[in-house]
């Protein structure tokens, strides 16, 4: 039992394979790269070759108006722009990095 319920929890942790779009922050492209989004639905996690961003508890006042977003303890912005759609943000590098996930159907 104990087994079944570790691989299923490590299962959800594997998350969803995204394409992500970089660009300067006034949107000029900079090219392509894939990260794997790992969603739970209050915060996510991007995984990328070379690091992990946790974005941490997202906060909205008003998720009709305003979009979910935290800063990550690398300095990141993260926002949630839609159930299939992330964006992480990094103003002193000039980086912003836009994720299209594949839908989720329920």
């Amino acid at each position: 039992m104990m087994t079944l319920l570790l691989s299923a929890c490590s299962t959800r942790e594997k998350g969803m394979l995204c394409a992500g779009y970089v660009q300067t922050l006034s949107g000029q492209p900079q090219g392509k790269i894939e990260g794997r989004i790992v969603d739970r639905f209050s915060s996510f996690s991007v995984i990328l070759a070379d690091q992990r961003l946790e974005s941490g508890p997202l906060q909205s006042a008003d998720r009709q108006q305003y979009i979910p977003s935290a800063v990550t303890r690398e300095g990141w912005l993260a926002q949630r722009l839609s159930d299939h759609r992330f964006c992480v943000i990094n103003a002193p590098q000039d980086k912003m990095i836009t994720f299209n996930c594949p839908s989720r159907t329920l």
